[in-house]
């Protein structure tokens, strides 16, 4: 059944309030997806403060266009679903790779800040350890000398404990 006039407009409206909000937009191909994997990808998404929306490709071109978003989006290949992403920009990225890279699904591209990125830049970015993880290594190597310090000084008073422990074994 076809949408009507009305409906294509409250698309296309939905979309540039979703354009609005966005830090990161990743594109996939859900053409082999089934119902089941589409469920999954929502609702995981979801749970992490991300959304995803399935439209035409003329329909979201005209939200892009509205926005002025500079990208063919008619030059993506197969159907196209886009997931927002709202809070963090990779984080989007990251669960999608999980999610889709043993289906049939497929990463197309992304678009971080103002810049498009083809799908294996976004593959790349997905694999980098997440922000947390980044921060607490960073934490640790910021935290090694003083705790390195502290176990040297330690150290020698170990050594005086054991040098008097055995003394007193002696006698």
């Amino acid at each position: 059944m076809p949408l009507t006039k009305q409906k294509k407009e409250n698309i296309i409206k939905d979309i540039e309030e979703k354009l609005e909000k966005q830090k990161s937009m990743i594109f996939i191909d859900f053409a082999n997806a089934s119902v089941k994997e589409l469920t999954e990808i929502r609702n995981k998404l979801k749970n992490e403060g991300n959304e995803m929306k399935v439209a035409k490709k003329n329909l979201i071109q005209i939200a892009f266009k509205n926005k002025k978003i500079d990208l063919d989006i008619k030059k993506l290949s197969g159907e196209i679903a886009i997931i927002f992403g709202y809070e963090d920009e990779i984080k989007p990225a990251k669960t999608i790779y999980q999610l889709t890279k043993n289906k049939k699904n497929k990463i197309i591209g992304g678009w971080i800040g103002n810049t498009y990125y083809e799908s294996e830049k976004i593959i790349s970015l997905a694999q980098l350890p997440g922000k947390e993880q980044l921060l607490g290594m960073l934490l640790g190597t910021l935290n090694a000398p003083i705790t390195n310090f502290v176990n040297v000084l330690e150290g020698n008073i170990r050594n005086f404990v054991y040098a008097l422990s055995a003394i007193k074994d002696k006698k």
